[in-house]
């Protein structure tokens, strides 16, 4: 079907926007008259023009009874933007294709009443399953005003993170690094607690061949033993957050935050993970990329407070009993007890293979 060819170039536009409109949604759009593509347009930076107004702007005059498809409903509200639906309205199209309705309540459906009111032809659902699935994070954080969240580790094919004396670079290949950092590009903010800041003295930054965001760094540190030489605490790239309990030295936390370090006390001794996501989220942050450690990943995954799981398997044996591995703590106590994931996606990176999981509902 045609429609469906015109949805898929909207949809495969707004791909390619990863990482750059958070916290708004990636949105492709389409104008067609009389068969011919006459705008396209993609939304590529929160607070700048949407998908539709690019579009329609390169439709300029022949957007005047044309067809319009965009992979998400048009906005009916003012925000940093005026409302694509009266813009819609404005410039004359008379038939349009939505692939989903906008998950942000301010929106949904709306944006539909307000093009029917108009007497717009308005046909929702084309390829909705896949306009759907650009906007995981925009998604959740719409429905339950938390991050979401991925964790992702990396090990050899015997579950090892490290040598015998703590080497872990490198147990993948340089396409899974590359991959890794592509992640990083695409989420709001990464997240390591303190003991991986000492042992691996990160920079949490995104290196990519042509550039790309790098996320807010966010370090959980109760005591506050972060090295005062830690590299990414005098790198300016990216804002640095660090969360720590309520008996961390005030001494120590005005010397952090003499470095451009935000600082967030929290009233209670340890950190807890459900309630470090709901004050993360209160901050505006839709996703998080947590890499680790072991101790972190384990108390994300034993609170079950993750949407995705990106695992890098390297064909390497490390052995050892007492090598780390990527997850730490007691674990469970019988197989019913074990957290289950759904396999979503399984593929060679390089000489690596890259799981990427979801926890199972219910």
């Amino acid at each position: 079907m045609v429609q469906e060819q015109y949805m898929q170039l909207a949809i495969d536009m707004a791909k390619q926007t990863a990482g750059q409109t958070s916290p708004n949604p990636k949105v492709g759009a389409v104008v067609v008259r009389e068969g011919e593509i006459v705008g396209l347009g993609a939304h590529l930076k929160a607070g700048e023009g949407h998908a539709e107004v690019h579009a329609l702007s390169m439709a300029g005059s022949k957007a005047e009874g044309a067809t319009m498809f965009v992979t998400l409903e048009p906005c009916s509200h003012y925000g940093k933007t005026p409302p694509c639906a009266d813009l819609v309205i404005e410039r004359g199209i008379k038939r349009i294709y939505i692939a989903t309705l906008d998950s942000n309540p301010i929106v949904a459906g709306r944006g539909v009443e307000r093009l029917k009111a108009a007497g717009i032809e308005v046909h929702v659902g084309l390829l909705e399953e896949k306009a759907v699935a650009l906007n995981p994070f925009f998604n959740h954080f719409m429905k339950t005003k938390l991050p979401y969240v991925t964790l992702k580790t990396a090990s050899s094919l015997d579950g090892k993170t490290a040598s015998n004396s703590g080497d872990s670079k490198w147990i993948t290949g340089e396409e899974a690094r590359f991959d890794v950092h592509r992640h990083r590009h695409e989420h709001d903010a990464i997240l390591v607690g303190v003991n991986t800041v000492i042992q691996d003295d990160p920079l949490l930054t995104t290196r990519l061949p042509l550039g790309g965001k790098n996320p807010i760094r966010v370090i959980l540190d109760t005591n506050l033993r972060i090295p005062e030489k830690a590299k990414l605490l005098h790198d300016q790239e990216a804002e640095k957050l660090i969360i720590t309990g309520c008996n961390a030295p005030k001494d120590r936390i005005s010397e952090l935050e003499s470095e451009s370090v935000r600082v967030i006390q929290l009233e209670v001794p340890s950190i807890d993970i459900s309630s470090l996501l709901e004050r993360l989220g209160s901050e505006g942050i839709t996703s998080i990329f947590v890499e680790g450690g072991a101790t972190v990943h384990a108390s994300f995954i034993q609170s079950r407070c993750f949407q995705q799981m990106i695992t890098y398997i390297a064909p390497k044996l490390i052995g050892g009993t007492k090598n780390p591995t990527v997850l730490s703590g007691e674990g469970i106590e019988t197989m019913r007890d074990a957290v289950e994931l759904q396999t979503i996606s399984v593929e060679h990176v390089g000489n690596d293979l890259k799981i990427v999981s979801e926890l199972k509902e219910g």
